[in-house]
């Protein structure tokens, strides 16, 4: 069996935090529920708007959704009209699915100001590239040239698969700068899984981002990057 596991998921706890963060005893399923339709409504709604990720927070009676972008102008528009019809339509997907919405329901924006360094961010670039039909050894040769210029940065890999240039055979590309220790459990690597909608086929793209190593405790490492954030 293989030994691959997912960078993010390899790092909880120690590293990273659950994108999810909510207990429920009896209504379990319905929170659940709630939480895939919420990701999966947002993922489509806001393709192409260099979403990072979205996190969701609930209590008793309230619910927080937070999206993380590069891009929070274009989603929250003038005077917020954006959010506030973004906030309708979630609700109203919710309403569909039959799941009951909160008495306390927060929408969120929060800008990523270091976008060159966040995996899902340069693989929604990487996508917009290759669906404009740009040569696909330039666009992840000048994404990987962009990320290694980011702030602390340390190494990146770029992998596309599927019929690359429109062949008529599925091929793999990758490209590799600097190091990724992906078995080290302080190593901060940012890891993004994508697709190009291409109209003969999708072209599946990965990014690895290596950030440098975390030396601190769990805790003590969190509270310094929200510092830094803030």
């Amino acid at each position: 069996m293989s030994k691959v596991v997912h960078p993010y998921a390899h790092r909880l706890v120690t590293l990273r935090d659950w994108k999810s963060r909510w207990f429920a005893d009896k209504n379990y399923k319905t929170l659940l529920q709630s939480d895939v339709v919420i990701r999966e409504f947002l993922i489509k709604k806001l393709r192409g708007f260099y979403i990072s990720r979205v996190e969701i927070e609930r209590s008793v009676k309230a619910t927080r959704i937070m999206v993380y972008t590069s891009r929070p102008g274009m989603i929250i528009g003038r005077s917020g009209e954006g959010v506030t019809k973004l906030k309708s339509e979630m609700v109203a997907a919710l309403n569909r699915k039959g799941i009951a919405i909160p008495e306390d329901f927060k929408f969120d924006i929060i800008e990523v100001t270091n976008p060159d360094a966040d995996a899902a961010i340069v693989a929604c670039s990487i996508a917009e590239g290759l669906e404009k039909r740009l040569p696909y050894r330039r666009v992840i040769k000048q994404s990987i040239e962009k990320i290694m210029t980011a702030r602390g940065v340390k190494g990146a890999r770029i992998y596309l698969g599927g019929r690359l240039g429109g062949a008529e055979i599925a091929r793999s590309e990758q490209i590799k700068r600097g190091s990724i220790p992906l078995q080290t459990f302080r190593a901060d690597v940012d890891f993004a899984r994508e697709k190009a909608h291409m109209s003969f086929g999708d072209i599946g793209i990965k990014v690895w981002i290596y950030r440098g190593e975390v030396f601190s405790a769990p805790a003590a490492s969190a509270t310094s990057r929200n510092d830094k954030t803030n």
